[in-house]
């Protein structure tokens, strides 16, 4: 059986596409100083679709990242402060008795998560209860309360902040909900050229509104693109090896994987390493994905799916470090996947 032929971006579809991207990060730049890095991925996010994970002390601009950003890409945008005292119903809504025209009845009243972009500020300072109302609409888009399921906006993103775990007053996110996160981004404090730019431009440190926004209908052409760029066969082997060698019985884990590892990662990291990469090369005017735009977003796709076992604290080793060995020793050009693939199991059902 013959392939069908791949059908490449052509470059009066890419340009556009790249040209749209770039002034998307050139105002969000302009907006918010010191951190282009930064926000190229927290783009990288919002065009595979996924989910995405701010963490950082408090201060550090977090919240205002996320408001630029539903600004400048003019979609519908939503806060919620979680507290330990938030109940799920205040995020996902609830029923309510109501007088109508046949007597009293049950109307439901949608809760904030009704939005294109929703902001869970300090996510992990609510409960695990109200943390894991969360999970059905990060996976399905949809919300099922009382037997009835309700679809939510498209496209719908939630974007949350967390302050880190060793802070009193949090509670660490479960796995199977930090697994539904695309990224986890870590938001380090300004350095001192920017502050000392922020401190003499801006009263307040608050953020200029954007000189320009995003049509409606734009964001929808880049979706459309998105679906277009070319992951290519020896690309999506690496992806698979990749995953793969997370895993302690993999034949390609390397020494830190197989000494500090748990649980490696699931197949859903596979999926965000793909949708990354075609986001990056979209970005960069490029029809097909290539091994260097896996190893840009391996760290932030991996580091928070790659559980380690007590002794990897003990010897100060995190996961960062275990995917970056990982990057540094497996060859991307290998063709030939190994027996053992099987062992991408999901490792936070």
């Amino acid at each position: 059986m013959t392939s069908s032929p791949v059908t490449l971006l052509t470059p009066e579809e890419l340009r556009p596409a790249a040209e749209l991207s770039g002034k998307i990060l050139q105002n969000l730049d302009q907006m918010l100083l010191g951190r282009p890095a930064l926000h190229r991925l927290v783009f990288a996010a919002i065009l595979s679709r996924g989910h995405l994970l701010l963490e950082g002390v408090p201060g550090v601009g977090k919240t205002a990242l996320v408001k630029a950003l539903g600004q400048l890409l003019h979609l519908q945008f939503k806060r919620v402060q979680f507290t330990p005292d938030l109940m799920p119903g205040d995020i996902l809504g609830t029923h309510i008795l109501q007088e109508g025209q046949a007597g009293r009845e049950m109307v439901f009243r949608p809760g904030p998560i009704f939005t294109n972009l929703l902001l869970a500020d300090e996510i992990n300072r609510a409960s695990p209860k109200t943390q894991s109302a969360l999970l059905e609409a990060m996976q399905e888009r949809c919300v099922t309360l009382l037997g009835t399921t309700r679809e939510l906006p498209e496209p719908f993103l939630v974007l949350a902040s967390q302050n880190p775990i060793e802070l009193e007053g949090t509670y660490p996110l479960p796995e199977a909900q930090l697994d539904r996160f695309l990224f986890k981004l870590i938001v380090e404090p300004a350095d001192a050229a920017t502050l000392e730019k922020i401190i003499s431009t801006r009263r307040q440190g608050t953020p200029p509104n954007p000189e320009w926004q995003m049509e409606p209908e734009q964001l929808g052409s880049l979706f459309q693109v998105m679906e277009k760029v070319y992951l290519p066969g020896p690309v999506s082997r690496y992806i698979a090896r990749l995953v793969a060698a997370t895993h302690a019985k993999s034949s390609e884990a390397t020494g830190l994987v197989k000494q500090y590892v748990t649980h490696g990662a699931s197949p859903r990291a596979a999926i965000s390493l793909a949708e990354a990469g075609r986001a990056i090369a979209l970005m960069a005017g490029r029809p097909t994905v290539g091994f260097e735009d896996i190893e840009e977003v391996a760290g932030p796709v991996l580091n928070h799916r790659v559980i380690l076992n007590y002794k990897a604290r003990l010897d100060q080793i995190d996961s960062a470090a275990v995917v970056a060995d990982l990057l540094k020793n497996l060859d991307p050009t290998q063709l030939k996947l190994p027996g053992d693939i099987s062992v991408l199991e999901p490792a936070h059902a």
